[in-house]
């Protein structure tokens, strides 16, 4: 469309002018709008730009390459920003044991793994059921139970959740693991460090293992998202025998959420 041999009456809708009673750009934030009075979501002055929309959308700021794809997108409904698709506040959390760190397991009990580090100072039981136990009581092992728990700091979304395992002999076994957030006790009274109210964030189907031959890899289905601040998550793997120690490599992607 062009204004050329149009008059204002025809094209004065069209028009996005600053509302600032005639005196223009100045220092304080002005609303935009149109010849008619409708607001767009800008404001501007000389020296800051504001994008507002009037409801929450998916879309209040989209920034788009010739082709229109998103390179950098505000969402206000539900509160990210992403830059190439990807949210800008991305982080990764690695839980690991060594080969060996859980040798005296035992069969079908689910084991907590340590966070961000692959050295284990004991190993801790958290259940024998198909899903690790939804409370834990620290009686003797909270020197070893510490080094498990991922404290979470800010509430957080999850992402995506990847492990890795390799045997150290030559007949494997069936594994299955689990990322889990429970409620923890943070008084510093008898209590302090125990965990109720488990959720299963994240599971996958059993791996047969054949043994040191090969790794394995499994991304988990995420099954409870979003984990909120004053929680703690924990990384467990469980196997059906005990033909082989394991070595666990496992990669949490997400991001902060408030």
């Amino acid at each position: 469309m062009s204004l050329t041999g149009k008059s204002p009456s025809e094209t004065y809708k069209d028009i996005a002018y600053v509302d600032n009673s005639n005196n223009g750009v100045t220092t304080s934030l002005k609303q935009v709008k149109t010849g008619n009075g409708s607001s767009t979501a800008l404001q501007v002055s000389d020296r800051s730009l504001q994008v507002k929309s009037a409801t929450n959308n998916t879309t209040a700021l989209d920034v788009q390459n010739a082709s229109g794809t998103s390179k950098l997108l505000v969402d206000t409904t539900n509160n990210y920003v992403k830059a190439n698709g990807v949210h800008v506040n991305t982080q990764y959390a690695h839980f690991g044991a060594a080969t060996g760190a859980l040798q005296s397991a035992n069969a079908n009990t689910h084991y907590a793994v340590t966070f961000n580090r692959t050295f284990q100072q004991g190993i801790v039981a958290i259940g024998t059921g198909t899903d690790p136990d939804t409370s834990f009581t620290i009686s003797s092992t909270a020197d070893d139970i510490v080094l498990c728990y991922w404290y979470i700091m800010d509430n957080i979304t999850i992402d995506r959740v990847v492990w890795w395992s390799g045997a150290d002999a030559s007949s494997g076994d069936t594994s299955r693991c689990h990322l889990m957030s429970y409620s923890i006790d943070s008084d510093n009274g008898s209590t302090s460090g125990d965990l109720s109210s488990g959720t299963v964030l994240a599971d996958g189907a059993d791996i047969t293992n054949a043994g040191y031959e090969q790794a394995y890899y499994q991304q988990m289905t995420i099954q409870s998202a979003d984990v909120t601040a004053g929680k703690v998550v924990l990384f467990t793997h469980r196997t059906d025998s005990i033909n082989s120690d394991f070595a666990i490599n496992a990669t949490i992607k997400y991001h902060i959420t408030g």
